[in-house]
């Protein structure tokens, strides 16, 4: 099953094409991290992918359907966003927040009740931050409000999780309690993901494939260790050295040691 599929994706903005031709497919219950420098259209591709951009030319199949013709609330019942930033209304409880993931299932007359249903509970629970459920965003830690914003995008239920940089502004410690509680999440509750990761050691260790991109094509795609090479540091980063692959307590890692 494939419940995400980019066939022949071209943007442009203003005289510049972002991505030019991309086809992706991205299977049911795997991980897929797109990889590249600043610009090579990462975060474009992962906006095309949740439906908040319409490409230029090509498009987005969700579930076999093209997205184009779909209603915004049927999207966000398929597909959760987990953006590099979210707002927030200062004094705004935990509970109160991750509420919001439930507008597209609830409706606007469904968010006028004050009561969690089951995918709140869930997703309060599943992240860790149930008990910090009456305690406002703001006096929050930075490792637990991306934890929140996590629950957020669970409250709605959808099969599908996209992350944008989802490690950004977080101390290491941080950043992978934040990647092992998506891996447990992906394996317990048999999501879909597909994350926008600066740190090609992460990516290596989570993901089940990767998918490099430079000047808006697919320069690379499949298991990390078939990838992530010293090839691809050099034709994608532009970076001169040798990737190590070692086996750590049966847990196989990466190492870049630059030249």
């Amino acid at each position: 099953m494939t419940p995400l599929r980019a066939e022949g994706v071209r943007v442009r903005f203003g005289g510049r094409t972002v991505l030019d031709g991309v086809d992706l497919a991205v299977r049911a219950g795997e991980w897929v991290s797109l990889l590249g420098q600043n610009g090579s259209g990462k975060t474009t591709l992962l906006r095309v992918l949740a439906g908040l951009l319409r490409p230029a030319e090509g498009g987005v199949r969700l579930d076999g359907v093209p997205m184009a013709g779909l209603p915004r609330r049927r999207i966000a019942r398929r597909i959760a966003l987990l953006p590099q930033a979210t707002p927030y209304v200062q004094g705004l409880t935990v509970r109160q927040f991750v509420r919001q993931g439930r507008y597209a299932a609830r409706g606007p007359l469904g968010m006028l009740g004050d009561t969690d249903d089951a995918p709140v509970r869930d997703a309060l629970r599943d992240t860790g931050v149930a008990e910090w459920a009456d305690t406002p965003v703001e006096r929050l830690s930075g490792g637990q409000r991306q934890r929140v914003r996590l629950a957020l995008a669970l409250a709605q239920d959808a099969p599908v999780l996209l992350l944008d940089e989802p490690t950004t502004y977080l101390d290491i410690r941080h950043q992978f309690d934040v990647l092992d509680l998506v891996r447990a999440l992906q394996r317990d509750r048999g999501l879909t993901v597909v994350s926008v990761l600066h740190d090609l050691s992460q990516a290596a260790r989570y993901s089940d494939r990767v998918v490099a991109l430079r000047d808006g094509v697919v320069h690379a795609d499949g298991p990390p260790a078939d990838v992530v090479d010293a090839a691809l540091l050099r034709d994608v980063y532009g970076v001169a050295g040798q990737v190590l692959w070692i086996t750590t307590n049966g847990v196989l890692k990466m190492v870049v040691v630059p030249d």
